[in-house]
């Protein structure tokens, strides 16, 4: 018998409804007509050379295997005391820290590990594009909440509306991507109420917490005691210290909720770039890097806010993050996708859509721009928006 051509089998997708990241395909955009990037947010500027230095040197001094699957201790430790002086509550770095290859593996694992088929997971609507897709990996249902029009707020409501029998977890993220909005420490109080008859366990993303503005601490769920018995806070290195291309990041929680997250994370990285591991531990014994982060970025901010505002774009309030969102109607009363795609091709600034950020894919005439860009960049991505 002849062999017929060779075949690749189709196997039934796991995630049928995703396709490109919405992310890429600003960027990809922006690269083919020469647009100022603001979209996918990362920084255009390097690190400290002294970060830098201390990897070389760590791997120079031999640390270049395998560590520990938790993490190398010196930076379970520092993590643990950051923790501590910053919110109060001490996490037992052998226990209760463990190092993850950045924010994304972390969320995803902790999902992995709390949830499975018949669960529901709840997400506030606008919510980062990786939660639903890692909640039906899973095999479990993700279940939008909108947070309320245009502020952005938590309509706490909603959420107690939402919580059933079977709800295993809640996704929080504060300060918030897309929107820069910031939970404030009544909204924790007001979630403690909520979930205390439940056995519902909070993820909370923090990768923008050292990006609070105007004088506001961040109101991390590792300092409010009742919720941080049933949350895993979540952290990145790539926000805080600019190497978003670095992937590594913590998870702080609980002991028993760690156990669970522990048996997911050797399986899928088992552990963490361990040079980069060094070189952190290292970097954060001085903590003037992060608790200068705030001035270094609100500096940033009222400046691109500044510009903006000679513009026909609408300023939404800024809290946190190192994004600002406007109101386009002013301008364009295209769908928000179609109006930055025309922004990057005819105006050459390159924005991210909401919509992408929503279940339904409504537009509101809002989109992002990310300012975690060098001075002369953000000057040059104003001149151009000006023309609108």
């Amino acid at each position: 018998m002849t062999p017929s051509s060779p075949r690749t089998p189709v196997p039934p997708s796991r995630l049928p409804q995703v396709g490109t990241t919405i992310f890429t395909v600003m960027s990809a955009l922006a690269a083919e007509h020469g647009a100022v990037n603001l979209g996918q947010g990362f920084p255009d500027f390097d690190c400290d050379p002294q970060l830098a230095d201390a990897v070389h040197d760590a791997m120079r001094a031999g640390h270049n295997q395998y560590p520990p699957m938790a993490g190398v201790g010196i930076l379970r430790e520092a993590v643990a005391r950051k923790i501590a002086q910053l919110h109060g509550h001490a996490y037992d770095p052998a226990n209760e820290i463990t190092i993850t290859a950045g924010a994304t593996q972390a969320i995803l694992t902790a999902v992995l590990a709390m949830a499975g088929p018949g669960d529901e997971v709840i997400v506030l609507d606008p919510c980062y594009d990786s939660y639903v897709p890692n909640i039906e990996l899973a095999g479990a249902r993700a279940v939008r909440v909108p947070l309320s029009e245009r502020t952005f707020r938590p309509d706490f409501d909603a959420i107690g509306a939402a919580l059933t029998s079977r709800t295993r977890a809640l996704i929080v993220n504060s300060p918030h991507n897309p929107t820069g909005t910031v939970w404030h420490p009544t909204d924790l109080d007001r979630l403690a109420d909520l979930l205390r008859p439940t056995e519902v366990v909070v993820i909370s993303d923090e990768v923008y917490e050292h990006m609070v503005y105007d004088g506001a601490p961040h109101a991390s769920f590792s300092g409010h005691a009742e919720l941080a018995a049933r949350a895993m806070v979540v952290s990145s290195y790539g926000k805080t210290y600019h190497v978003t291309g670095w992937k590594v990041g913590h998870v702080a929680a609980p002991a028993p909720l760690m156990a669970e997250f522990r048996k997911v994370h050797q399986f899928n990285v088992f552990t963490v770039n361990t040079p980069m591991q060094h070189g952190f531990a290292r970097y954060m014994a001085d903590p003037t890097p992060y608790l200068s982060l705030p001035a270094f970025y609100q500096h940033k901010r009222d400046r691109f806010r500044a510009g903006l505002a000679g513009t026909r774009l609408g300023l939404l309030p800024c809290e946190g993050t190192y994004f600002q969102c406007v109101d386009y109607r002013g301008a364009s009363d295209l769908h928000d996708e179609a109006f930055c795609r025309w922004l990057t091709t005819e105006i050459g600034v390159a924005a991210i859509p909401l919509s992408p950020f929503y279940g339904d894919g409504r537009s509101q005439g809002v989109v992002r721009f990310c300012f975690a860009k060098r001075d002369d960049t953000l000057d040059r991505a104003i001149e151009r928006l000006a023309r609108l």
